[in-house]
């Protein structure tokens, strides 16, 4: 009896587990906890005083440099003038490449973007221009196409066309090219002016009250902070402003001229073709995502920057990203191969091609990790 009875009690347990009798499988699935906590405050204001703003006040005082570069220009006939003119404008070019991985806010309302670094050139406006006899003052350039004015028009004065070297003789120069660089520079100087004193003063120069743009980064979600809601709000921005350049260096910059094959390359497509200034202007953009992400420019003291945000919820991945972003640097330096060869004649190398697809794919593998695993992170995120 007694082995009857607990075969009995064995078979009713047994049918109770198989039913599901203790419930369980009702319960809520267990979901992982995931969140992590960081304190932003000091990272938002030292990305925006350290990188953004020192940034913008650079090419300010950049620009100011090249504009009396090509006053040098005016009566000269020394080489020397020419090749510093040259120099200024690849000077101001360095900070205004790196800061295309924070290209939001006023470079982009106040239309500065355009009125800088539009391309490709047209050439033929500009020929007719130069041809025409209507004076050359910055007053009468703001009024004209973007594709006539700022840094890739004056590039086309000072290099030439580019296609066989990027060098010009002072004698080549003719009195209205001149005159139009000086007036060019001006009108560069005046707007990377405006930009910093946007950042720095105001951000809105017909409201006195108006904070500088520098102060609505650093302080989200008070009353009168119409742009930033949080600080939530301005990681997204900046994390967005990295995966944007990162995606127009591989996705177009590069991309575009590139083609399919060598028969559909196509140099008139390559930025900064003249001074041949193209693989450094690239690198420079992955640069200013470097400075971004670690907070400082590279060799200065460590600030906080967005890696400190992301080593806070996955150390592994703070620095794979980190890594990614070197390697895709490095690959784009090595588009030059062992020759220097510059951009545009790379994509019609077989030999550059492949170092070409290479930087393509360092950087699509960084646009993934940064929009696949660092912008998920803002959902995690408990804020304090």
């Amino acid at each position: 009896m007694k082995f009857k009875y607990s075969a009995i009690a064995f078979s009713l347990i047994m049918g109770l587990s198989a039913c599901g009798g203790s419930g369980s499988d009702d319960a809520a699935p267990i979901v992982p906890d995931d969140s992590f906590s960081f304190v932003a405050t000091e990272m938002i204001t030292n990305l925006t005083d350290e990188v953004i703003v020192d940034g913008y006040a650079d090419l300010a005082s950049k620009g100011e440099a090249l504009f009396n570069a090509t006053q040098s220009l005016i009566n000269s006939t020394a080489q020397a003038d020419l090749t510093a003119a040259q120099a200024a404008w690849k000077a101001a070019r360095q900070p205004w490449e790196q800061g295309e991985s924070h290209i939001f806010g006023l470079v982009d309302s106040l239309s500065i973007d355009p009125h800088l670094d539009s391309w490709p050139l047209n050439t033929t406006d500009l020929q007719t221009q130069l041809n025409s006899a209507v004076g050359f003052d910055a007053d009468t350039i703001k009024g004209w196409n973007d594709d006539v004015q700022g840094f890739h028009t004056m590039e086309y004065l000072l290099f030439g066309d580019g296609v066989n070297n990027n060098t010009k003789a002072i004698a080549e120069l003719t009195t209205r090219e001149r005159e139009y660089l000086v007036a060019l520079a001006e009108v560069f100087r005046d707007y990377t002016k405006q930009l910093d004193d946007a950042w720095q003063i105001s951000h809105n120069p017909q409201d006195a009250n108006a904070l500088p743009y520098a102060e609505l980064l650093k302080q989200p979600g008070t009353s009168t902070n119409t742009i930033y809601s949080s600080q939530l709000a301005v990681i997204e921005e900046l994390i967005n402003g990295m995966i944007g350049i990162v995606d127009e260096v591989g996705n177009g910059k590069i991309a575009d001229p590139f083609g399919d094959s060598m028969t559909t390359a196509d140099t008139s497509k390559v930025e900064s073709q003249y001074s041949w200034n193209s693989l450094t202007d690239f690198s420079n953009n992955i640069i200013g995502v470097r400075n971004v992400y670690q907070g400082e420019y590279t060799g200065s003291a460590d600030k906080q920057g967005l890696i400190d945000f992301v080593a806070a919820a996955n150390t592994a991945l703070a620095t794979r990203i980190g890594s990614e972003i070197d390697d895709a640097i490095l690959k784009i330096q090595a588009i030059k191969g062992s020759s220097d060869m510059p951009f545009r004649q790379a994509i019609l190398d077989v030999e550059g091609r492949k170092r070409v697809q290479v930087a393509v794919d360092a950087l699509s593998k960084l646009q993934a990790s940064l929009e696949s695993d660092m912008l998920p992170l803002l959902s995690d995120w408990k804020a304090s």
